[in-house]
């Protein structure tokens, strides 16, 4: 579910749609990441806009727009994954691109996967 601003622009967790949807579009175009942790940032943010319907953690389904305690939930699932150490690398950078987006959407960081 997706909350309004003041403006009535609507919201995932504390991030506007337009500023999510821009971030997303910006992942293509870094190279400075890996591809694995690129895949995991762009699989958080279509989750996230409701354009699939799994999470990129858990695999659960919103039905629909996530809200903040989902996207919160899902942190927490990426924090456990990478606490593994027996989690290959490829699915550690997956994760962790995964972790960072939706860390960013929670409010949790300044600054976009």
């Amino acid at each position: 579910m997706t909350t309004s601003t003041e403006r009535g622009e609507p919201r995932i967790g504390v991030r506007t749609y337009t500023d999510v949807d821009l971030a997303l579009n910006r992942v293509a175009t870094r190279a400075r990441e890996t591809p694995q942790f690129r895949a995991g940032v762009a699989a958080a943010y279509q989750w996230a806009l409701s354009r699939t319907e799994r999470s990129p953690i858990t695999g659960a389904d919103a039905g629909g727009t996530p809200d903040l305690p989902i996207l919160t939930a899902e942190v927490d699932a990426a924090l456990v994954q990478l606490g593994d150490p027996a989690i290959p690398d490829g699915n550690q950078e997956y994760v962790r691109g995964a972790h960072d987006a939706l860390a960013w959407l929670c409010g949790q960081s300044d600054r976009a996967a």
